[in-house]
């Protein structure tokens, strides 16, 4: 037997603040990361197209930053429980570390635990990605929150984050390695078309750029962040992809927003944490709601009467053409970068399900697939808020208005102009939807599910 240790890479793509990684490193045995895109494991959803092109260029830098101090990265396809398992067998190792995921991933986790451990395998499980542990923080009656606010104050008035950890500084290799799949085979970049060009423009993917974007943004962008609504003012930490694919944790976002700050920053602060914040209490409804991307929270939404879009009115909305400027601009953006301004993923989202009446899960199928950030939790959980559906959710009569909300955040049209220069001309397309008529049309079906 290698006294070797497996660690099982996910959504925690970095080496810094990598508490299994450096677990594992710390034991001065050889170490094998292993990554397993997981197309075939229960519950574990695949990734999307936009999504995929990102693990490419991060498991590409993650590699070679393994390398640099002695490690190496195995790559594996399939179901990672099994694979995992595969791999222990090949390499003889005693030990398999990972850090905890809490979608319903978590299920084939505790049972390929259980499953090594009883085959004398030592198995550890650490928390890495989110600020706090999702049974943690309850009610005072010992339930879940399912209103924001509460929840943060609870957060708030706990311990404080813990201080992140170091990078290791070797990582021994083992003398075998397991045999590996080779990343171009799995074909996550896109070929024909190659839409990716936008991406290749707009982002460079991996742990050392996030940690670049989070000091640019603690330096500069963060004392702009009280126009965050404002789609033309880089006032946005851009940290969501690295985020959601874990190339920098929560804890060193927080720490670093705690040290020196530019006078103008500081005042903005506590409101970006508090964004932080959000992704915590989504996560923290989907440990409760594993069934998030699928199932309204708030079931009488089951009785709403969603419209079967024809093909056609959907590609107007997918790829920008509306005629509704704000809607097509943000539409636009996410189709070119991968990503979108939240105050007009807010919009577009509003528009689909309310205007359009077309269920709220169309268009979160739409957002997993083309961002860049898409995220287990977020993504549902912020699309079944705009509909109404979810947890801490606004009221359905809430309908944002495309036309007034550019007027207020866009209202010198420099967004617009940006991604829609034609809306001016008589090139643009006339509207898909009448806004007013199609509000009331949407408050009246409302009435169904107050009434269910």
């Amino acid at each position: 037997m290698d006294s070797s240790t497996v660690v099982w890479l996910r959504r925690d793509l970095r080496l810094a603040d990598n508490p299994a990684l450096l677990a594992a490193a710390e034991r001065e045995a050889p170490v094998i990361a292993v990554y397993v895109l997981e197309d075939d494991t229960p519950g574990v959803r695949p990734l999307g197209g936009a999504s995929r092109w990102w693990l490419h260029h991060s498991l590409t830098q993650l590699a070679a930053r393994l390398a640099d101090r002695g490690g190496t990265l195995v790559l594996r396809r399939g179901n990672g429980p099994e694979q995992v398992r595969d791999v222990v067998g090949a390499a003889g190792a005693t030990r398999v570390f990972w850090n905890r995921r809490y979608g319903h991933g978590r299920h084939a986790d505790a049972e390929l635990k259980e499953g090594l451990r009883a085959g004398g395998v030592e198995v550890e499980s650490f928390a890495a990605n989110l600020l706090s542990e999702p049974w943690t923080i309850r009610t005072g009656e010992g339930r879940p929150y399912q209103v924001f606010t509460p929840f943060w104050k609870a957060f708030l008035a706990g311990p404080e984050p813990r201080v992140p950890l170091p990078e290791p500084a070797d990582i021994p290799a083992p003398s075998i390695r397991p045999a590996t799949d080779q990343l171009a085979d799995w074909g996550l970049l896109p070929t024909r078309p190659d839409w990716a060009g936008g991406l290749r423009e707009t982002w460079e993917p991996g742990e050392v750029d996030a940690a670049r974007r989070l000091e640019e943004f603690a330096t500069g962008a963060l004392a702009e962040y009280h126009r965050r609504d404002e789609p033309a003012v880089e006032g946005t930490s851009r940290l969501s992809p690295s985020l959601a694919f874990g190339e920098i944790s929560p804890f060193q976002i927080w720490h670093r927003l705690h040290q020196d700050l530019p006078d103008g920053a500081r005042q903005n602060q506590g409101k970006f944490l508090s964004e932080v914040g959000w992704r915590e209490f989504h996560h923290h409804v989907a440990f409760h709601a594993e069934d998030l991307a699928q199932v309204n929270i708030r079931r009488q939404f089951d009785a709403f009467p969603w419209g079967e879009a024809p093909e056609e009115e959907l590609d107007r909305w997918r790829y920008g053409q509306t005629g509704i400027p704000l809607v097509d601009a943000g539409m636009r953006e996410l189709w070119h970068t991968g990503s979108m301004h939240n105050r007009v993923r807010m919009v577009t989202a509003s528009f689909l399900v309310k205007n359009l009446l077309v269920d709220w899960r169309v268009g979160e199928q739409w957002f997993w697939d083309t961002l860049v950030d898409a995220d287990e939790a977020n993504n549902p959980g912020n699309w079944q808020w705009v509909a109404g559906s979810g947890a801490d959710a606004a009221p359905y009569f809430r309908i944002f208005n495309p036309l007034t909300q550019a007027q207020k955040f866009d209202p010198g049209g420099q967004y617009v102009r940006r991604w829609v220069p034609e809306a001016e001309s008589d090139d643009y397309p006339e509207p898909i939807v009448d806004l007013a008529e199609s509000r009331r049309t949407a408050l009246d079906a409302y009435e169904l599910v107050k009434r269910s």
